[in-house]
């Protein structure tokens, strides 16, 4: 008669572990299916491809990264949003998303708020990266520099990314016109910077705490 031998179970510790070395190449996954789906039937070639260049530039880079230098989970998961806001409005361009335009209509807005979201985004998302970046590399890992440095940072390429913009005008001229998404705002350039300001604060304020969690377990994970 042969002997049992008890199936052995994974501690419950070692399933979310499990699941944390899969998560990043899941939404990796996700991000890249998104970007190939959203590229066909794009209402402005152009700019779909302004939009999400952005995408195809900080995927590959993340995955060439991703032995010498990982990213924390919940950084990883932020980037993916990020990413998916990026390709919808790249797809139906910023001043045309659908829900853009539920939202308009529901609160009486006079324009479609989806460009303002992914300005908020455009803060909220790298005061993360910029925090971790930071965090890691830099002596200001509990310093009381951390947080306004993260945020000037994140003001910084809001204004770069306007100037950006405003290059993309001068050479496409009306072309550009999508992708501007100002929809008749004299002021949309000062709103985009003080949505991305606004969306960095609000970033550091709620996640910080999850934030440091997270780096810890990513630091465990590679002594592991």
């Amino acid at each position: 008669m042969s002997a049992i031998h008890p199936t052995v179970s994974p501690s419950p510790s070692a399933r979310p572990a499990a699941v944390g070395r899969r998560l990043p190449a899941v939404l990796a996954l996700t991000v890249a299916a998104a970007l190939v789906v959203s590229a066909f039937g794009a209402k402005d070639p152009t700019t779909w491809l302004l939009e999400t260049v952005w995408v195809m530039v900080g995927l590959p880079l993340a995955i060439l990264l991703r032995r010498r230098f990982p990213l924390s989970g919940l950084l990883c998961a932020l980037l993916a949003v990020h990413a998916l806001v990026l390709v919808v409005g790249g797809h139906y361009t910023y001043a045309e998303v659908p829900a853009g335009d539920w939202v308009r209509d529901w609160f009486g807005l006079e324009r479609n708020p989806y460009d303002r979201f992914g300005h908020l985004m455009q803060g909220f998302v790298p005061a993360i990266l910029v925090r971790e970046l930071l965090v890691r590399t830099s002596p200001l890992r509990g310093s009381g520099w951390l947080a306004p440095l993260t945020v000037c940072a994140c003001l910084a390429f809001s204004a770069v990314f306007e100037m950006l913009e405003w290059a993309a005008a001068v050479t496409g001229g009306q072309a550009a016109d999508a992708f501007l998404a100002t929809q008749g705002d004299v002021w949309d350039t000062q709103w985009d910077m003080f949505c991305a300001l606004i969306g960095a604060t609000c970033s550091l304020l709620l996640l910080s705490r999850l934030h440091d969690r997270s780096l810890t377990r990513l630091a465990s994970a590679a002594k592991g």
